[in-house]
């Protein structure tokens, strides 16, 4: 039972009763008179105890140590608690996270790298580590975003190990510092003054996966001590380190789009036979005519068949994959982690620490493939245009085979080297100035720099192929395709130079990166005005700063002629082994791919000069070259924030209720500046300021023993993403965009006005623990989404750009194929009114004590989330139209399952992670309503056997289902055409882990 405060309890017991705010007033406002009035302070007590310190040593014991966390705490939280390095329940973080219910994870290569909590994503849940707020920022494939350019938390930058305790605080107190619509979550660091003195760990781990065969190491190893005459000082150092190699393998099409006009998504549509009508393509440009369909490039004939095949593909309702490929992306990474906490006690009533975190991710990333491009590519730039229909069948909206002459295709590879380096530091100070009155104070740094320095691609092409196909009828997602030539052998692919006419080979240099910067000071006191009641104020100021910077070469299909002697013999190599267990039969597993290094040797392409021959331009800039000014930009904020909180821990009607209720004032400012893409690259700025009043209230009763009744409520916000890279979208930044030379033509604007997400959240729940270290609880969530940012897109001609904005749609801007009736995809980020979004949450935890014999070591952990959203999007520029569906990265059902057993020298768990499908972009891009990304279930394994009091042997098994990252656009009623079907292996661990 919860007791009253009372004079003389040791600091920590307070604190751990101090979880609330004023209850009296709550109970007023709530209109509860006679409870109010019946509202009593416990009895006092004779002696106040001590709460033992609960010291996690096993699987059980963690859950446990979460469990009591969450009961004491007066806010609705989830805790996940390990002793020391090495002892966390999951090998990486985010997967770690992923078993709280409501939390879903995204994962990159393989790895989890960001979370969504309760339906809401990556940019509506803020991570403090150490107390105060930061950001890391990585790189990832293109199909996960690319380089994080946003307010989202990269989980892969930092190894579990060197955590000890994460909470995710689902309700907001006006204490807890705004900007989560979803969750706060915590990560929190091993300090010296956590132990009673002396402890050393180490760990050892050898990590193979399946797919790439490899072998990798993993370690870490923490020293702490306490040291002093009176052990007034603490020192803890811990290190971690891993390295990875892994392959992820698959189908994927850059999204389908549709096979003919009207609108600006479609490439132009097939070639039509001869003296049918109306003809396409119309006019003369590129060589057209009543029998061209480009210079030198016939019609097709006048039979039955071709017209028949020609009518069947050439529709507007009908999909075509953009780029069909297959392709191999291979992996390398080495994470370094290293934390260190300082402690000074110079008396029992003031504590300093000194905390700092350092990590280190560097990756190398080579993706391979064997594609066609002619199907994303207008007329100007050799593409659909001049594809000649033989054989088309269509279901449920796309094209699912297809046989094509006139085919260009392509052999493209890519490398990149990424590295994120995070630093943080933190200062803390806690003073108590009283038994009634106390302090504490922090001022802290972080610092993210992500930088991709080199990001090269290389083509090796082939135009006008015949007799190229695919088939999806087989396998939706792993189509059967022919290329109509030997892709092994290199006198089937061109070099095509700056000589050549389209397609041509192509040399991209994209060295890129982001710096992120978190300063931020806190100040807070506490004052007990009775034994039963705390009055708490503070302040808080932050500033966060976002820095983006890219550069290209002017033209990227410039490239030098092959110098006398050589050939594509010379720069390439094969690619063998490819699509075991994944492609079917008839589709090629061998191909030649361009060979990056003998390529960067032979034309000196990372000189960032002017070679001097034609097509050997390798210089490099940013804000000065159209293609690469939207990468360039800065973002900085300042935040300052007040609050007063009350807490309250009592009696109501002889049962313990306790809570908080207060009020958090905080100012936005926001300075933004980019170069839009027009006009010679025009520095453009911006500002917005907005202030928000941020009422909460958090109550807790407990009617009987062992069973507790939540209930809270709040105005929270969270600020405007800066963009969205996995819609090539800028939100903030209010620059202009402009592609006018196609093959592809979109324009977009950013808008620095927009207002933050904004919503009232209510939480009522129910706990019981009916039993030691068990619970069993149900919550029901609602959040009210007053304000909402969307992407809208609409399709419009070069004149209506220049109506809606002369200076940045300039005519002078539309040149060659670009007319003031070409069709551009306008693309701009929005606010709208938003929606409901509504769901529950059921947990089930219990060890089988009950059972006989060993089966009394068995235990299980259990919950499923189910949230529902009605999100009004615009689809029209007027906001006329709507387009109702869920919430951007909400899964409608998710949950989590570990069953574990767990005795004195053997443990062993297997868990469950399923996560419903959900929705990636509204609208999609290429004339699709949606973009998405499948249901997925994955399971893991491990298993521990203490050898002795130090000793104990580990083994870890991730993924053993190798599920598939599954992605997919369609029309959100019944086309789903696949984007990414790709899997990346299984991963085991196997090791060893020392305690001294």
């Amino acid at each position: 039972m919860m007791q009253a405060i009372q004079p003389g309890m040791t600091r920590t017991l307070r604190r751990s009763l101090f979880a609330g705010a004023s209850g009296l007033a709550v109970a007023l406002s709530l209109g509860l008179g006679a409870g109010a009035a019946a509202a009593q302070t416990a009895p006092p007590q004779e002696e106040a105890a001590e709460i033992d310190e609960i010291i996690v040593t096993g699987f059980r014991a963690s859950l446990t140590a979460g469990l009591d966390a969450k009961r004491r705490d007066a806010n609705v939280i989830d805790v996940i608690v390990a002793e020391d390095i090495a002892d966390f329940p999951d090998l990486n973080l985010a997967e770690s996270i992923q078993r709280v219910p409501g939390v879903a994870i995204d994962r990159d290569a393989g790895e989890g790298r960001s979370i969504t909590v309760r339906g809401l994503g990556s940019d509506f849940t803020r991570t403090r580590i150490n107390g105060m707020e930061a950001q890391a920022t990585a790189g990832g494939t293109d199909s996960s975003g690319g380089a994080n350019r946003g307010r989202g938390f990269d989980f892969n930058v930092f190894a579990s190990e060197l955590f000890s305790r994460i909470t995710v605080r689902k309700t907001a107190a006006a204490e807890t510092e705004e900007g989560s619509l979803g969750a706060t979550v915590d990560l929190q660091a091993t300090r010296p003054f956590d132990y009673d003195g002396f402890k050393m760990a180490a760990s050892f781990q050898a990590g193979y996966n399946d797919l790439s065969e490899n072998w990798s190491p993993r370690t870490a190893f923490l020293i702490s001590d306490r040291f002093g005459e009176n052990d007034q000082f603490g020192a803890l150092v811990s290190v971690a380190y891993s390295e990875r190699d892994s392959l992820e393998e698959g189908f994927s099409s850059v999204r389908w789009a549709p096979a003919a006009a009207p609108g600006a998504t479609n490439s132009g549509g097939f070639c039509s036979p001869v003296g049918l009508t109306p003809v396409n393509p119309t006019g003369t440009s590129n060589g057209a005519s009543a029998t061209n369909c480009a210079t030198g490039v016939l019609r097709p004939a006048n039979t039955a068949a071709n017209i028949n095949a020609y009518n069947i593909a050439n529709q507007a309702n009908v999909f075509v994959p953009r780029l069909p490929r297959y392709g191999r992306l291979s992996h390398t990474q080495e994470r370094l982690g290293v934390t260190g906490a300082f402690q000074w006690r110079p008396a029992d009533s003031t504590t300093i620490s000194l905390d700092v975190l350092y990590s280190k991710l560097d990756a190398t990333r080579r993706e391979d493939f064997l594609e066609s491009l002619s199907f994303s590519r207008n007329a100007a730039a050799g593409g659909q245009t001049q594809i000649h229909v033989r054989d088309a069948v269509v279901e449920n909206g796309m094209l699912v085979y297809g046989l094509f002459d006139n085919v260009d295709i392509r052999s493209e590879s890519r490398f990149d080297e990424l590295s994120t380096e995070f630093l943080q530091w933190s200062l803390t100070a806690e003073h108590d100035f009283s038994d009634r009155l106390r302090g504490s104070y922090y001022y802290g740094r972080a610092e993210s720099n992500f930088d991709n320095p080199i990001q090269t691609t290389v083509t090796l092409d082939r135009s006008n192929t015949q007799g190229y196909s695919w088939d999806f009828r087989g396998n939706p997602d792993a189509p059967v395709i022919n290329y109509g030539f030997d892709v092994t052998n290199p006198a089937n692919w061109e070099w095509r130079p700056s000589t050549a006419g389209v397609p041509r080979s192509e040399i991209r240099l994209r060295p890129n990166g982001v710096d992120t910067l978190f300063e931020s000071f806190q100040g807070d006191i506490e004052y007990d005005a009775q034994d039963w009641l705390t009055f708490k104020a503070g302040i808080n100021w932050k500033s966060y700063s976002s820095a983006s910077f890219e550069q290209r070469r002017t033209d990227e299909t410039l490239v030098p002629v092959l110098p006398g002697g050589s050939t594509v013999a010379n720069i390439s190599n094969l690619l063998t082994g490819f699509g075991v267990n994944l492609v079917p039969a008839g589709t090629d597993t061998r191909w030649i791919r361009p060979d990056l290094d003998a390529i960067a040797a032979l034309f000196n392409i990372y000189c960032n000069c002017d070679t001097g021959v034609p097509g050997g331009d390798f210089r490099l800039t940013g804000v000065t070259n159209g293609n690469a000014r939207g990468g360039n930009r800065n973002i900085e904020e300042e935040d300052f924030a007040a609050y007063l909180q009350a807490d309250f821990n009592t009696l109501l009607w002889d049962m313990p209720f306790r809570g908080n209720v207060g009020v958090r004032q905080v100012q936005t400012v926001l300075n933004a500046e980019g170069y839009s893409s027009t006009g010679g690259g025009t520095l453009v700025t911006g500002e917005n300021e907005y202030m928000d009043t941020l009422p909460s209230m958090n109550l807790s009763l407990e009617p009987v023993d062992d069973l507790i009744l939540r209930f809270g409520v709040a105005k929270v916000m969270a600020r405007p993403q800066i963009g969205n890279t996995l819609a090539g979208t800028n939100y903030l930044v209010p620059t202009t965009s402009l592609a006018a030379t196609g093959p592809n033509f979109t324009a977009a604007i950013g808008n620095v006005k927009l207002e933050p997400f904004r919503a009232t959240t209510y939480d009522l729940s129910v706990e019981w623990y009916f039993a030691p270290e068990s619970l069993l609880s149900f919550a029901y969530f609602y959040k009210d989404i007053d304000t909402y940012i969307q992407i809208l897109r609409q399709d419009l001609p070069y004149a209506s750009l220049t109506t809606l904005n002369p200076s940045a749609f300039d005519p002078a801007f539309c040149t060659g194929v670009c007319t003031a009736s070409t069709v551009f995809q306008l693309t701009a980020a929005v606010n709208t009114e938003g929606g409901p979004l509504k769901g529950f949450e059921v947990s089930y935890q219990q060890p089988f004590r009950f059972l006989p014999g060993p089966l009394s070591n068995l235990g299980v952990q259990l919950n499923y989330t189910h949230v529902e959203s009605e999100i009004d999007y615009c689809a029209n520029a007027l906001c006329t139209v709507f387009q109702t569906a869920d919430l951007v990265n909400l899964s409608p059902a998710s949950w989590n399952a570990t069953l574990y057993y767990e005795d004195d020298a053997f443990s062993a768990r297997v868990s469950a992670a399923s996560r419903d499908g959900y929705i990636q972009n509204v609208p999609g891009r290429n004339g699709n309503s949606i973009e998405g990304k499948k249901e997925t279930l994955n399971i893991d394994a491990s298993a521990a056997w203490q050898i002795s009091e130090q000793v104990e042997v580990t083994f870890e098994a991730l993924n053993l289902t190798d599920e598939e990252n599954h992605q997919f656009v369609g029309d959100g009623l019944d086309r789903e055409s696949t984007s990414v079907f790709h899997h990346t292996g299984r991963q085991y661990f196997v090791g060893a882990r020392y305690r001294f």
